[in-house]
């Protein structure tokens, strides 16, 4: 199994913002990541998999419907599958955590299965959307545990890591299952269609991006006025739509910098800037330095 660290691929969404990445094999549904915030945050996104992560080292930002969490060093999450989600380092340290993505089925097997039937299918579709680890609870050490194990057999890939992935994963689920009383979200009816339309939203801005669209067109696109779009991104996204506009266009032209060797102001075009000038000026606002410095880093 191929350990993936640090990779933009690893987020690539499509224009509903879901996740495109196939996150292991048809034979062995699991993917194990170790992703650096400090180069790329994990971008808004979902997917039918269920996630599970813990923060390796520094401070993360991590939002998951219409919740956000810091976690600290030693702490994790479990984010169920369908939930929009995303995560960056909270402030400007070393900020690297390790996840696991993987489909129901490896644990859950058949829709007919008990397993299914008695625990993964009630989890995905009455359970929380997502659960902050972080000790507050007696059974947290022991997710974190499981999680960590199956993390590690993942990434090593020694024989049989297979079936010790999958009994960590196992153990995991059933913890989390086991405490849907204590940690199942009230949701209200506005947050849901808030979600809703917020995917509306991220679907047009991926389409649209490499274009010169405007706040009234992102509105548009989820047949709301421009001050409840505002309010839709404030409230689940926590920014304007128009600076999630920006920080996509950078995460593009970062991507394309580092994989291609398009010249400044391809990407620039590409990416939907109005002019290298501007371009360089939004890249270095967010990434703390020059399109070109980030190109030359890389390498």
């Amino acid at each position: 199994m191929a350990l993936t660290p640090t990779d933009p691929s690893h987020c690539t969404v499509s224009s509903q913002g879901k996740e495109l990445v196939s996150h292991g094999t048809a034979l062995f549904p699991a993917g194990f990541y170790f992703d650096d915030l400090c180069r790329f945050p994990v971008p808004w996104h979902w997917h039918d998999e269920l996630e599970v992560m813990i923060v390796h080292e520094g401070l993360s930002l991590v939002a998951a419907g219409s919740r956000k969490y810091t976690l600290h060093a030693g702490q994790g999450m479990f984010i169920n599958a369908g939930v929009l989600h995303g995560a960056r380092r909270a402030d400007d340290t070393v900020c690297r955590f390790h996840s696991v993505v993987f489909s129901p089925r490896l644990i859950g097997g058949g829709i007919d299965s008990v397993y299914w039937q008695k625990y993964l299918k009630p989890l995905i579709q009455k359970g929380p959307k997502s659960v902050l680890l972080d000790g507050s609870h007696p059974w947290h050490q022991q997710a974190l545990a499981s999680i960590e194990s199956a993390w590690q057999e993942g990434a090593n890939a020694a024989p049989g890591y297979e079936f010790r992935v999958r009994a960590s994963l196992s153990e995991l689920i059933f913890s989390v299952f086991s405490q849907m009383g204590a940690t199942r979200q009230q949701i209200s009816e506005k947050a849901v269609r808030d979600g809703e339309r917020i995917k509306l939203m991220l679907q047009f801005i991926h389409d649209h991006y490499a274009e010169q669209i405007t706040l009234s067109d992102i509105a548009q696109s989820a047949l709301i006025s421009e001050s409840e779009c505002l309010r839709c991104f404030k409230s689940t996204i926590g920014h304007p739509p128009i600076q999630f506009l920006k920080q996509l266009r950078v995460r593009k032209a970062a991507e394309l910098l580092v994989s291609s060797n398009l010249k400044i102001n391809e990407i620039s075009d590409r990416c939907g800037f109005q002019d290298s000038g501007y371009f360089t000026r939004a890249f270095r606002e967010l990434k703390g330095m020059t399109p070109n410095q980030f190109r030359q880093s890389s390498t």
